[in-house]
């Protein structure tokens, strides 16, 4: 079955930037979209940035537009999450989750569209 392993968490400034990445392998088909949701230490889960599986629409939280940028490598098999001009209020775990789907133009950043789902890396944004 489709597995996603994140990477590229760790401790930066405010202002500074982070590239999360997202890799997927079991997969049995290679049209499945990409989304990116997090979880601040007692806050419930929500949704960051997705990608179509042709890679031609994104969505964006409004928290994050025009910081962050989503992008699909498919010879990779990778998703990157590139976050600019982080703010103490991105601190969260953030996960990456997969949906198999026919419509390769669409896309959402509705967590109850997912089905697959990694296991999350820690973000922390703290001078």
């Amino acid at each position: 079955q489709l597995q996603l392993v994140e990477s590229g968490g760790g401790l930066v400034e405010p202002g500074g930037s982070l590239r999360l990445s997202c890799a997927a392998s079991g997969f049995t088909s290679d049209s499945y979209r990409i989304g990116w949701f997090r979880q601040a230490p007692g806050k419930e889960r929500e949704g960051v940035s997705s990608i179509s599986s042709s890679g031609g629409s994104t969505k964006y939280a409004d928290s994050v537009k025009g910081r962050f940028t989503i992008s699909r490598h498919n010879a990779k098999n990778t998703v990157y999450l590139q976050m600019n001009s982080l703010k103490p209020e991105d601190t969260a775990v953030y996960y990456c989750a997969a949906k198999y789907t026919n419509s390769r133009g669409y896309t959402t950043i509705n967590e109850g569209d997912y089905d697959y789902w990694g296991q999350g890396t820690q973000v922390t944004v703290s001078s």
